[in-house]
């Protein structure tokens, strides 16, 4: 499970974010591309946006639930 308190600072500020379990498979970027990217300084996936749309939040949603590491979390 996610810990809020291992995010990545440069996660887009809000509910979604992605902490240092994360192994840059990159489902996440193939779930949600708007809304996950690589940031290259750290090697890692982010939350670079997040989601606002019921389809974006959808998205978000199933890339939290697919991933392999638990590396997504969602304080909302």
């Amino acid at each position: 499970m996610a810990s809020k308190e291992n995010r990545f600072s440069t996660n887009a500020s809000g509910r979604y974010y992605v902490d240092d379990n994360c192994i840059d498979c990159d489902l996440c970027r193939e779930h949600a591309p708007l809304l996950f990217n690589r940031d290259e300084n750290i090697g890692f996936s982010i939350v670079i946006r997040q989601p606002i749309s019921p389809e974006e939040i959808e998205l978000a949603d199933a890339a939290l639930i697919h991933c392999p590491v638990d590396a997504i979390g969602n304080d909302g």
